[in-house]
């Protein structure tokens, strides 16, 4: 593989990494901001959901700057966010503050979803598409995993814990940040967005040296077909991207009605739940994110040899029997089984939904609509990230925790009828044939 392309998709995907590590950060800190503030139920759950919000906003208005300012800008720009709510999170002196700074965080966290796949996915080979896209899903595992270790490392040094926490999110931010001057602009949105012919093909190759310059031209000239003016003024909520849409909100839905952001949430408090002390329960949370970064290497490693659709379908069977298992459990109080099964629900993610969702995304729309068919799927994914971490704290003080994974199990049999009936496979598909795949002509 070209060093050049694995250099920039690692630089690309550490927004992943800030935003793992930023989303579950939190986890370690919840129960202490909540008596440090006194918090309602209520509150403490918009609270913990304040970088969820901000995500949401991310996410809808990303594709906005990834298409008017370019991939690398706003990959560069999200950096900045991730620092000022590292830190001002951190410094925080009362809940409202608090709301505040997470939220920044947060448009960070959503403009990444947006930006980061769709840079890789727009550099990378057909051949090694799903495994560099995959990439921010795996930095995305990775700063699960080194949150949990950090919380777990920082938790008994005093009552200032949570915000060392809170803060030490601001190193990695930083270096991110700095690595991303080092990229190329993404030759799709020269090319295609910009019209740069002579910049996109210095791009082109970058990625491919030993091609002939024909070979680079003709590549060009199918970018440009494919992003022509007819399709460049074209809106985006026409019938003719029906297909696209659809599978965008809807591999979206699924992926958080699974529980997936609650149980990341709320580890501690679930662990707690089935009579672990606190500090056993915090240990358990890193074994959560151990087990996330093993099963997603499987997922990347998988992505390319057996698809798509195929990781779907073995991640659905592994929800419905992990989450089905974990809400026997709770009813019949085997208490016991619930860690190893929610690891085993974890697993299932990691090399199902996980692994999939942002590769997914960033393939199925055409060049000039990639950027607002990311921000959609990211939209749809972090709106109902954002409610089910909201009500979460409500669910399972109003209900048994063995009704609300019982629900999570439902809505996975309603994943794995979609996957069955309405997802196609687009593994080692080029970007442009996709489209016409889904009868989306160019002109």
């Amino acid at each position: 593989m070209n060093r050049n392309i694995l250099f920039w998709s690692i630089t690309s995907a550490l927004a992943g990494f800030l935003f793992g590590f930023d989303t579950v950060v939190i986890s370690g800190a919840e129960q202490t901001i909540q008596s440090l503030w006194g918090l309602s139920p209520f509150v403490h759950g918009i609270a913990m959901a304040a970088a969820l919000y901000g995500t949401v906003l991310g996410s809808l208005l990303g594709g906005w700057p990834t298409d008017r300012f370019g991939r690398k800008a706003t990959l560069l720009f999200i950096g900045i966010f991730y620092v000022v709510g590292a830190v001002w999170s951190a410094l925080a002196t009362d809940v409202y503050v608090f709301i505040i700074a997470r939220a920044i965080g947060g448009l960070g966290i959503g403009i990444s979803t947006v930006a980061a796949p769709l840079y890789i996915s727009e550099i990378a080979p057909p051949k090694y598409r799903g495994r560099l896209a995959g990439m921010f899903q795996f930095n995305i595992v990775f700063g699960i995993l080194v949150a949990f270790l950090s919380n777990s490392l920082l938790a008994g040094i005093g009552p200032n814990a949570w915000r060392w926490m809170m803060g030490v999110a601001a190193i990695p931010s930083v270096i991110y940040t700095l690595s991303c001057f080092f990229i190329p602009e993404s030759p799709r949105w020269l090319l295609g967005v910009k019209r740069d012919r002579e910049a996109g093909l210095k791009v082109l190759k970058l990625i491919q040296p030993e091609a002939a310059q024909a070979e680079t031209e003709a590549v060009a000239d199918e970018i440009m077909a494919a992003s022509s003016e007819r399709a460049t003024t074209a809106h985006f909520w026409v019938a003719r991207l029906r297909i696209p849409i659809m599978l965008a909100i809807l591999i979206a839905f699924f992926n958080q009605m699974s529980g997936i952001n609650a149980i990341l949430y709320f580890a501690p408090r679930i662990f707690e739940l089935t009579g672990l002390g606190a500090k056993a329960a915090l240990l358990q949370s890193v074994g959560i994110g151990i087990t996330n970064l093993i099963f997603t290497f499987v997922g990347l490693w998988l992505i390319d040899r057996l698809g798509r659709r195929t990781l779907l379908y073995i991640g659905s069977f592994g929800y419905i029997l992990s989450l089905g298992l974990v809400a026997w459990a709770f009813f019949t109080q085997h208490y016991s089984i619930v860690p190893v099964c929610i690891f085993a629900f974890i697993a299932a993610h990691a090399v199902g939904q996980g692994a999939v969702i942002w590769v997914f995304i960033a393939e199925i729309f055409p060049n000039r609509h990639r950027a607002e068919g990311q921000a959609l799927g990211c939209f749809t994914h972090w709106i109902f990230a954002a409610l089910l971490t909201t009500f979460f704290p409500k669910m399972v003080s109003a209900f048994p925790p063995g009704y609300v994974f019982s629900f999570f199990a439902f809505m996975m049999v309603l994943q794995l009828i979609w996957v069955k009936t309405m997802v196609p496979e687009t593994k080692g598909v080029p970007l442009e044939k996709i489209q016409e795949q889904f009868g989306i002509e160019a002109a």
